[in-house]
């Protein structure tokens, strides 16, 4: 594997995009010297090869270990391979999936190999011309098909060049079945042909050394007959010997009455092991078998067929003649268990015979050797595929792994490796979609991202199971994005899914709206503080009306009715007048304090305090937000899909907006026919004019307006002026001034 090289000899291009300084991959020339690109300043270190938006088959050639991740080493031995193989290294940029293969450097030893091999392709195929593109090698059968070495060590019937060779590999695949070949078709291999032949050996030796049978063609049924009935017969002779040695237990010792009584009424031929376990015959105090006599039906098939053929001139069975029948075909029984070679004994004795005699195994066994002497250019035609694979996925990966430039393009139709496809969610399009590989890992690292998440769960018809997904909503309000909300989500390919949130992750999604949040937190928690206190008094309510109504008979049977009603006792009351009365004039004055002051200021100091309150308000909830906004990061979520992100990728505001599109329409005006009819003109500025009139009224009531020279009419308002006299006097007798003064007494 190639090792990375820090020698910084190379001048690097640099660009800063996502709030970090990156390099510039523009050239074949700078794929060529990723070698001396030092590690620390690679955007990503690794990436797993499943569950990206470009082909895995491309992936996992490049991952040069084979051990499921993209890492910085696979990258570099993967641009060395290819920038050498190649004249001209900016061909990786375009991203085709074609090559000429006169582009190939036939002074690099995998250039030289490639070009052998893909013109060897062409060859194969048939194809005129020197373009070779993925569609020609992605068939490898086909391109094996017409050839009849294929470096992969097995032979099919078309590498045998006569009749003989050819009638030996069919009998071998029709006895072993065979291993695929690389053409797709089945054939063997040096060991099923060393196999085969043994096997053929074994069988016609085991033919040679064959026993007559004791019985004819029927030999081997009798003798499967009688070692089923062996024991059972046995069984006979030993009731026979034990009934002839105790007369009185012959009856126990036969089938009993009551056991065929408890299974009569029943379907018997359900019943057959049941039966099957009675006697073989009835038990007669001798030790011999009437052959005349009948058996047991369960028995009795098998036992025919022995008697038919073995004991044809007998007319009873004794335990001597039944064992000379198992000794007549121990011999035989003997070679049928040493038999050997039947995987071929389907070929017949005489087609055995045949190819033994042919001998063609040292014939199929240097075909093999042939076929397997070019499994060297075999797999370099292999290679071929690979390297186009390659050719037209490397560029795109390296724009996202050693920069996140597609991530950060501005052309919207450029997606990233780990943009899945978008989400349509209340009138939003989210384009930053991202599929979950653990769940958990997303669950501790999702909100240090920094961006409101929506995480979904996604089914369609066309493909099992469920789909999870993670789509970043950066423009907009947060609307109804809840958890249960519907949606629809588009993956890259077009598919349609369903979706439905399972979580979301609150955090700011513009400074817009993190103004408002503090008004919504306030409005969420009164509307619970309403909803809890009228639950609560409606609860209590409802207990108490209960307990009243339970209670009523009781209270009705235990009242005096000649008892006067109590008198309304005002007394009881007047302590909650006086109270309500002194809260109403304390929230009144408060209030013409407040309103008071206000109007006594300028109009644009009004102004000034109603944007300040509101500032107090919003103002933190505003700061945070930006704060939030500035640090917003998808390295969180790529971290918890497996990659290993090497600097900060943010998404700034404006960059954000473009990942997120809310739908406009048209500023027109039109009518809603169901929409609340509103009070005529004339109506409404009668109202208006009304309400104008009574806030002016109370405005010159309360003396609000005496700025203005409207004094108020209440006599609080106009209590008359006291004079006061004051006497000074100078330092001279001869003088004395008065000096009066106006006080307005309150």
């Amino acid at each position: 594997m190639a090792i990375i090289n820090k020698d910084r000899k190379y001048k690097w291009e640099f660009e800063s995009i996502g709030g970090s300084t990156r390099v510039r991959i523009t050239s074949g020339e700078d794929i060529a010297h990723l070698h001396e690109l030092d590690p620390k300043m690679w955007t990503v270190l690794s990436c797993p090869v499943k569950g990206l938006e470009i082909s895995e088959k491309s992936l996992s050639y490049m991952d040069t270990d084979s051990d499921g991740k993209i890492r910085v080493n696979d990258v570099v031995a993967t641009s060395h391979w290819m920038t050498g193989a190649l004249k001209n290294a900016d061909l990786l940029l375009a991203g085709k999936d074609s090559l000429d293969i006169n582009d190939l450097n036939p002074d690099n030893e995998a250039g030289r190999k490639l070009y052998n091999s893909a013109k060897q392709i062409l060859t194969n195929l048939g194809k005129e011309g020197t373009v070779i593109s993925l569609a020609e090698t992605a068939d490898i059968a086909a391109i094996f098909a017409k050839t009849r070495f294929n470096g992969d060590g097995v032979i099919t019937e078309a590498s045998a060049d006569d009749a003989e060779g050819k009638a030996a590999v069919t009998a071998a695949l029709a006895a072993f079945g065979g291993v695929a070949d690389r053409s797709g078709a089945m054939g063997l291999n040096a060991e099923l042909i060393e196999t085969f032949y043994k096997t053929l050996a074994d069988y016609a030796a085991w033919q040679a050394s064959a026993v007559e049978a004791p019985f004819g063609d029927q030999t081997d049924a009798v003798i499967s007959a009688y070692n089923a009935l062996d024991a059972k017969v046995k069984d006979f002779f030993m009731r026979s010997r034990l009934a002839a040695f105790s007369p009185d237990s012959t009856g126990a010792l036969d089938v009993q009455t009551a056991q065929i009584q408890a299974i009569s009424a029943e379907n018997l031929t359900s019943k057959t092991d049941e039966i099957s376990s009675y006697p073989l015959a009835r038990l007669t105090g001798k030790a011999e078998i009437d052959l005349s006599a009948p058996v047991n039906p369960a028995w009795a098939a098998q036992f025919e067929l022995v008697r038919s053929v073995a004991f044809a001139d007998l007319k009873v069975l004794t335990e001597e003649d039944w064992t000379a029948v198992g000794a007549k075909s121990a011999a035989y029984t003997a070679w049928k268990g040493a038999k050997a070679g039947a995987a071929v004994e389907a070929l017949g004795l005489d087609t055995v015979k045949n190819l033994l005699a042919q001998d063609k195994k040292a014939y199929l066994l240097d075909l093999v050797a042939q076929d397997a002497a070019l499994s060297e250019e075999a797999a370099n035609i292999e290679m071929v595929d690979k390297f186009l694979h390659v050719l037209r996925d490397f560029y795109r990966l390296l724009r996202n792994f050693v920069t996140l430039h597609d991530f950060y393009d501005k052309d919207r139709k450029v997606c990233a490796i780990f943009q899945s496809g978008k989400l349509i969610i209340d009138q939003r399009e989210c384009r930053f979609c991202m599929p979950v590989a653990d769940m958990a890992k997303h669950n501790a690292s999702a909100a240090t991202s920094g961006m409101f998440l929506v995480y979904c769960d996604c089914t369609t018809k066309t493909k099992p199971g469920k789909l999870s997904i993670v789509a970043a909503v950066t423009v907009g309000d947060i609307g109804d994005l809840i958890v249960g909300k519907n949606a629809l989500y588009y993956d890259n390919a077009g598919e349609e899914w369903d979706a439905v949130i399972t979580k979301v992750v609150d955090n700011p999604i513009s400074i817009a709206q993190s103004f408002w949040s503090p008004y919504r937190r306030m409005a969420k928690v009164v509307e619970n503080l309403i909803t809890k206190n009228a639950a609560d008094k409606d609860a209590k309510m409802m207990a108490d009306a209960t307990a009243k109504i339970n209670a009523a008979p009781a209270a009705a049977a235990t009242a005096d009715p000649k008892a006067p009603a109590q008198p309304f006792d005002i007394g009881k009351f007047a302590g909650i007048f006086a109270a309500l009365g002194m809260a109403l004039g304390m929230i009144g004055t408060a209030l013409t304090s407040i309103f008071g002051g206000l109007l006594n200021m300028p109009w644009w100091k009004i102004i000034i305090v109603f944007v300040a309150i509101m500032l107090i308000i919003s103002g933190p909830a505003m700061v945070l937000a930006w704060l939030k906004l500035r640090r917003r990061n998808i390295a969180p979520l790529l971290n918890a899909n497996g990659w290993a992100v090497n600097a900060a990728s943010k998404i700034s505001i404006p960059f954000g907006e473009t990942l997120t599109d809310i739908a406009k329409f048209p500023k027109l005006k039109l009518k809603d026919p169901y929409a609340k009819k509103g009070l005529a003109p004339w109506k409404a500025w009668c109202i208006f004019l009304a309400a104008l009139v009574v806030v002016a009224g109370g405005l010159w009531l309360f003396n609000l307006l005496s700025w203005a020279g409207l004094k108020s009419p209440l006599p609080r308002y106009n209590k008359p002026e006291a004079v006061e006299e004051v006497v000074v006097e100078c330092a001279s007798d001869s003088l004395a001034v008065t000096d009066t003064t106006a006080v307005i007494a309150e």
